[in-house]
């Protein structure tokens, strides 16, 4: 959880949108550089995950902070679009290779343990801790910013970065067998996701993962809806702060029966379909009741996921489900673009039969 917290310690998070526009870009050509960036992560996903799965999941996660790193001293140190394209490459490399890697690691790592069950609450309260620490980001990228601008905000961020690294560096990875040495094909992996047993449950956890992307246009809403300009952040942080407290009680939700887990997501949908239609400064407290429940259920599913895959493919397998993750943002932008956040809660509907699908236990091989 320390890990997870210090990753998201970044200044430049609340701050990076912000650097582009004040350093001249318009808006096509900052949403180039965000296509630029998904377009890395989905294209290195799976490869990323196949290093994990071959070479070493701990040694994955410690060279990702370290390119996150790269890219930040790249912007800070030239400043212009060419330099924020080539950042966004590595980032989105960086990102590709810890999303598979990071989720496999902790995995086995409680397997070898003896506690691969305890997976859904260690997840859950490393999904709490990133979203919590958004907290203490914020004021740290104001006080950054007051003392020396962007400059300063970069070199700290990167900072940031390699201390995360670091850490990593301290996480005890299970030994590797005879299986892990092997020589597998990069598609082995990927035939594995798409085997019955597993299928549902990895379009499951894409699904679902794509969902979050609704959180971008929190600030929107906060907007919308008469919230003053300048108390939107603190808005915006009352909804994470509950999201947070959601994924803290994933452990509890794994336990639940699957038609509850199900009840959830719908009810998650209501909140999201009802605070839009009242439209009131007041309705963000139904959209952050929304995140907590999805939240939860998002916990769970991952969880799931983990628990039925075996071998030596952990990583590959769950890179797949973030090839999808990333694929289904897109249809959460769709949605929103054609209908706001009630179309997005119809896709959240949409989404509860794969749930489903993807919660139930397979039959015996």
């Amino acid at each position: 959880m320390g890990w997870a917290a210090l990753s998201e310690l970044v200044p430049l998070y609340p701050l990076y949108a912000l650097l582009f526009t004040d350093h001249g870009l318009s808006e096509a050509q900052i949403s180039g550089l965000f296509g630029l960036w998904s377009i890395a992560s989905v294209v290195a996903e799976v490869p990323a995950g196949a290093l994990a799965d071959r070479w070493s999941r701990r040694g994955v996660v410690v060279l990702a902070g370290v390119l996150q790193a790269v890219a930040f001293a790249v912007w800070t140190a030239a400043p212009g679009y060419a330099a924020f394209a080539v950042g966004f490459l590595i980032w989105g490399l960086s990102g590709a290779l810890v999303s598979g890697a990071s989720e496999a690691l902790v995995y086995d790592g409680l397997a070898a343990l003896g506690a691969a069950d305890s997976y859904a609450r260690v997840n859950g309260w490393m999904v709490s801790a990133e979203l919590l620490v958004q907290v203490p980001t914020a004021f740290a990228a104001s006080a950054l910013f007051a003392l020396d601008g962007y400059t300063l905000v970069g070199w700290v961020s990167a900072g940031v970065c390699l201390a995360a690294a670091a850490l990593a560096l301290r996480f005890p990875e299970a030994p590797r067998t005879a299986d892990d040495e092997d020589d597998v094909p990069l598609l082995e992996g990927v035939r594995e996701a798409l085997r019955p047993a597993l299928r549902w449950a990895v379009l499951a956890a894409a699904l679902v993962g794509g969902l979050d992307a609704v959180e971008e246009y929190f600030p929107v809403l906060a907007s919308d809806w008469g919230v003053a300009t300048s108390a939107v952040p603190v808005a915006v942080l009352c909804i994470a702060l509950a999201g947070a407290a959601g994924a803290a009680l994933g452990g509890r939700a794994e336990r639940l029966p699957s038609a509850w887990l199900l009840g959830a997501l719908v009810a998650a949908a209501a909140c999201l379909a009802g605070a839009a239609v009242w439209a009131r400064p007041a309705a963000l407290v139904v959209v952050a009741v929304f995140y907590g429940l999805y939240l939860a259920v998002l916990v769970v599913v991952e969880a799931r996921l983990q628990a039925r895959i075996t071998g030596p493919h952990r990583a590959t397998i769950t890179s797949v489900a973030g090839v999808g993750i990333e694929l289904a943002a897109l249809l959460v932008f769709a949605a929103w673009a054609l209908g706001g956040a009630v179309a997005v809660a119809v896709l959240v509907l949409a989404v509860v039969p794969v749930v489903r699908a993807g919660l139930r236990t397979p039959e015996p091989a």
